[in-house]
């Protein structure tokens, strides 16, 4: 919606987004806005901030009291833009200088649209989170980990070894919890250990405990994991990574249900559920010898394999959004999404650290956000690629062309002049704002610029997505 007291104003700036597929209404003033806005759905007010009887900032206020998800654009001249500033603190998009620019006007609109799009987006994802979650803490659309996540349900009812197989960061210590937590023995304490990070004889004395003199730097009685996890579970991960002599006394617990301390004769009964995992493929461990095949099928009663993150793909946005809202309070961040951009970037990401490596992507994002989106730019190199590989440099067509020149000049005045994109604006003789403008714009989705067939393709200004009224 434009709200300006020039018709002349109003018909140019709706008939520009107009031409761009956008539903546009226009108001005169601020009261005939607020009517309008409450007969019907708006996704963006572009306003003049001096305006008589109601002006751009208590309509600003009215409009977020009525729907503070409403975006808000103010135009404004430059003797107050230090007003537009005050307005943006009290929830406005943003705000354009007059006289205005049609490229920016275009550009902040998408922005904003984008944005609308992306919340709306996020709604539906913490709805579907609510209905998805068929094993409490598991974040998934089903999918492959459909047979997993039953395969939890079913085993989680008895008291049988589980084996999880599946690659560092599937979150198989997460899988291990929600079989503890959804058995009989939920009350009872979930007990985990890394095999990999003790040597032999700490790794013995950790699960079995031992007694008070049984080696040197023994000055007291230690109980083991075993019995720590009495009436619960012990989860032991990273098992194939077990040398033979513990491989010997793991398979007498499994078989006795006893364990004997380190310097003790005395056997004591183990009542504790065993679950383990690995990250490695213990079957070829078994024939290369290094794993005992009484022991492998004492563990692998039931095996539950997990699925890595580039086999889920469904799954990412799901994961980051999660994440976000995990790690946004503590953070300090202003970021509510990640843009589109950044999604896509994401979703076609392989990631070889799976879920755990998305969570840190995510943090990482939260941390660098300039404002309430993640951007492909806050996302790490290893995610976003070469930024030199675009398909506008591969472009042979003449506007294709062009569009790599421009850049290519625009990124040589902003190296020339060390980064003062002040300087790099004044010495390729356009603004700052429009050079700020053109650098975004060569940062979109496959570095592609804004030309006529970009324009029609972009999902936010189709009849599908959100428009400036619907």
């Amino acid at each position: 919606m434009f709200v300006d007291a020039d018709p002349s104003q109003r018909e140019l700036l709706a008939g520009l987004l107009r031409d761009l597929g956008a539903e546009v209404e226009e108001a005169a003033d601020g009261r005939a806005a607020l009517g309008r806005i409450a007969e019907s759905p708006v996704d963006v007010v572009i306003t003049d901030l001096r305006m008589p009887d109601v002006d751009g900032a208590d309509l600003l206020k009215e409009i977020k009291t009525l729907n503070p998800e409403i975006e808000v654009l103010l135009v404004t001249a430059y003797g107050t833009v230090e007003s537009a500033v005050d307005c943006l603190k009290a929830g406005a998009f943003d705000y354009l200088v007059k006289p205005l620019d049609l490229d920016e006007v275009e550009h902040l609109v998408r922005r904003a649209l984008e944005r609308r799009h992306l919340e709306r987006e996020n709604r539906e994802l913490r709805r579907r989170l609510g209905e998805i979650e068929s094993v409490p803490g598991i974040v998934t659309a089903g999918g492959p980990m459909s047979e997993p996540l039953s395969q939890v349900a079913r085993v989680a009812r008895s008291d049988v070894s589980v084996l999880i197989l599946g690659e560092s960061g599937t979150g198989k210590e997460l899988v291990a919890r929600a079989i503890h937590n959804a058995g009989p023995r939920s009350e009872g304490p979930f007990v985990a250990v890394n095999g990999a990070t003790l040597s032999a004889s700490l790794l013995e004395s950790e699960l079995f405990g031992h007694e008070r003199g049984a080696f040197t730097g023994a000055d007291r009685l230690r109980v083991g994991r075993f019995e720590a996890a009495r009436g619960g579970t012990l989860f032991l991960d990273e098992v194939a990574d077990l040398p033979p002599e513990v491989q010997v006394k793991l398979l007498r617990v499994l078989q006795e249900k006893t364990i004997e301390r380190v310097g003790a004769s005395r056997p004591i009964h183990v009542d504790a559920r065993f679950l383990a995992a690995t990250h490695g493929d213990l079957a070829a461990d078994v024939k290369a010898g290094r794993f005992r095949e009484d022991l492998f099928y004492r563990l692998a009663v039931v095996t539950i394999e997990l699925p890595p993150l580039r086999r889920r793909r469904a799954d990412i946005p799901l994961l980051a959004e999660h994440f976000l809202e995990r790690y946004r309070t503590g953070t300090g961040s202003r970021a509510r999404a990640f843009s589109r951009e950044a999604m896509d970037l994401l979703v076609r990401y392989d990631f070889p650290g799976n879920v755990r490596e998305l969570e840190n992507i995510v943090q990482r994002g939260l941390v660098l956000a300039r404002g309430s989106l993640i951007a492909a730019a806050d996302l790490p190199t290893t995610v976003v690629g070469d930024p030199g590989r675009s398909k506008a440099a591969a472009d042979n067509t003449l506007p294709g062309k062009i569009a790599a020149l421009e850049r290519q000049a625009i990124e040589e005045a902003v190296e020339l002049e060390e980064g003062n994109q002040t300087r790099a604006a004044a010495l390729l003789g356009i603004s700052e704002r429009a050079l700020r403008y053109k650098r975004a714009k060569y940062r979109r989705p496959h570095g592609e610029p804004e030309g006529e067939s970009s324009t029609m393709e972009t999902p936010v200004l189709t009849g599908e997505s959100p428009t400036l009224s619907r």
